[in-house]
């Protein structure tokens, strides 16, 4: 096998072309391999390996520099630089993250999960580089979906700016995480069908050179068209068109389904995970579905990422124009909702919760200052979420309860879910947003409250001396300390649903006074600037003691969701063993 020779770049450089095409065959039995035992990015993987062989075959990494754009395409880079053995050998595949990292490599610039950024990241190489009199090549890979982003045009449109060497290598499938939304596509569709001869260039616009390749998986046309840009000093796009999923029958047919995937058995393709049951995604689809055939108002939004409500694409065919997809363009997607709700529409932009902070600006300035009633589900907002560094849905608590006008909401069952949904698009005074819990808990006892009557909690159980303010997701945990702190210390805690995360139950906050000692939040996010400091600063010049449970503010990466837990101490017997000591 070659790829078991290949230790560094300049191993690629010694192989001859008829090599190289073996080799492509086998980084992609590799890849498949390796994602079929613990999954991963699969389209986006496949689809690169010829232009990423090509890549250093023409370019002397690291001394030229690539940045891959959102960086979950960078398998094949990891395997020619010195990372074979975490895709070949079972008992290394832990080894490397699924996004590049500099901590692995001298052939890797930045930790990059978020989508839109190589662009303007390598502007900045390319600008430090001349800055310091150096020399070198600076290639920025970047996909076709990645282009619909605001940050991604920036870079483009500043590239020119530079006039000297930067190489932004396009990616084109015609794909983003599902299909492509957007005019500038029907571009990229032009340029595709007239091999890049067509007039009408967005590059060109830009004022970029242009190079096109029209099979971006053959290895011989990539090689010549790196080679003629090696060195230039100007900045170019060199356009080419690869097949997301290439080289696995199914990935090929159903490229959607197999941008990311999970353990699967490699003969049939079927998914090796077991069925989760009812999950929040399917059914909040199915509900909005139903409520757009009462209100033509109603709009679905989603900034390239259908699947987080649930509107695959029979789904999103069947809302029709009622199902708004952006692109991967968050903060689009916030002032389109807000614009919606300002002109009498019912907006529901569903997002993952690591994707939420790309667009503070807009939630603040565009929505919320104007009040509009635009409704935001932000799902996957858990430490059981997302585990690695570059995604993680824990930040955002501090960063959407402290924009003034918006109600956070945090429900616990399914009820409460829908409930505060229904409410949501009903109401006209204020824009919303709901931290859709991870788990669906069906609920005991149907849910009979006014939203509206804004920051008033729930108390579940009665108690003395010791209040538990569980927030969502954390309010199983919440019953178990309740029920720990009884056992050691004899005494029945008050157990509270705060439902508010933006907002304080002051009259209820100022009832415990009477006759508790120590409250106690709970929540399934960072600290510094969460919920329990505002309950703590509630209770500051008083002498109830608070214990704020959460996590530190730091970057976890790739953790175990259990062992965040212990090392924070958010567990029943620990909660309860701090209380003893308090009461003591």
């Amino acid at each position: 096998m070659y790829i078991e020779q290949i230790k560094n770049p300049y191993d690629v450089k010694k192989l001859n072309k008829e090599a190289l095409k073996t080799l492509a065959a086998e980084i992609r039995n590799a890849l498949i391999n390796k994602l079929s035992k613990r999954g991963g990015h699969f389209g986006p993987n496949l689809g690169m390996v010829e232009a990423t062989i090509a890549l250093h075959y023409v370019f002397d990494s690291p001394k030229d520099k690539i940045v891959f754009d959102v960086s979950h395409q960078s398998y094949a880079h990891k395997m020619l630089t010195g990372r074979k053995d975490a895709f070949l050998y079972e008992e290394h595949y832990g080894d490397v993250s699924g996004y590049s990292n500099p901590k692995e490599s001298e052939h890797d610039f930045f930790t990059i999960g978020h989508t839109s950024t190589s662009v303007s990241l390598a502007c900045g190489l390319a600008k430090a580089r001349d800055l310091k009199g150096e020399g070198g090549n600076v290639i920025a890979v970047i996909g076709d979906g990645s282009l619909s982003g605001g940050e991604a045009l920036e870079g483009l449109d500043y590239a020119p700016e530079l006039k000297s060497n930067l190489i932004i290598v396009v990616n084109d499938n015609d794909m983003s995480i599902a299909e492509n939304h957007g005019g500038l596509y029907e571009n990229l569709k032009l340029l595709r069908e007239s091999d890049g001869k067509a007039e009408r260039n967005i590059f060109k616009a830009f004022g970029l050179e242009y190079v096109f390749v029209k099979d971006g998986n053959d290895i011989n046309s990539l090689i010549e068209a790196f080679k003629s840009v090696k060195d230039v000093n100007k900045a170019v796009v060199v356009h080419i068109c690869t097949e997301k999923g290439k080289g696995y029958t199914p990935a090929e047919q159903s490229k959607e389904a197999w941008h990311y995937c999970a353990p699967f058995n490699m003969e049939n393709g079927k998914s090796l995970a077991k069925a989760s049951g009812a999950d929040y995604a399917s059914m909040t689809a199915d509900y909005l579905l139903g409520k757009m055939k009462e209100d033509k108002t109603l709009v679905a939004v989603t900034s390239g990422t259908p699947a987080v409500f649930g509107f695959n694409a029979e789904k999103r065919k069947e809302a029709g124009a009622q199902f708004a997809d952006v692109g991967i363009a968050e903060e689009t997607a916030v002032a389109l909702s807000s614009g919606v709700a300002c002109g009498g529409g019912k907006p529901v932009w569903g997002v993952y919760s690591t994707f939420v902070q790309r667009t503070f600006d807009q939630l603040s300035q565009d929505l919320c200052i104007n009040k509009n009633p635009a409704v935001i589900l932000n799902f996957w907002a858990s430490i059981y979420a997302m585990n690695d560094v570059t995604h993680l849905g824990i930040y955002d608590i501090p960063l959407l309860s402290n924009i003034p006008n918006l109600v956070y909401l945090a429900p616990v069952t399914k009820e409460e879910y829908f409930s505060m949904l229904d409410w949501s698009l009903k109401q006209r005074e204020h824009p919303v947003a709901i931290r859709v819990p991870v788990e669906v808990i069906n609920g005991a006892k149907p849910v009979e409250r006014d939203w509206g009557v804004l920051n008033r909690y729930g108390v579940e159980q009665r108690g003395q001396d010791v209040a538990v303010l569980a927030l969502g997701s954390f309010y199983g945990l919440g019953e178990r300390a309740c029920t720990a702190i009884e056992a050691i210390t004899g005494v029945k805690p008050t157990l509270i649903k705060p439902y508010y995360i933006s907002g304080l139950d002051e009259l209820l906050l100022e009832e415990l006074k009477s006759d508790h000692k120590i409250v106690v939040t709970l929540e399934d996010g960072i600290l510094d600037g969460g919920f329990g400091e505002k309950v703590a600063r509630f209770y500051g010049s008083s002498s109830v003691k608070v214990l704020n449970y959460g996590f530190r503010k730091e970057f976890l990466d790739r953790f175990n969701a259990e062992d965040v837990l212990n090392e924070s101490g958010i567990t029943p017997e620990a909660i309860a063993g701090d209380i003893s000591e308090l009461l003591k």
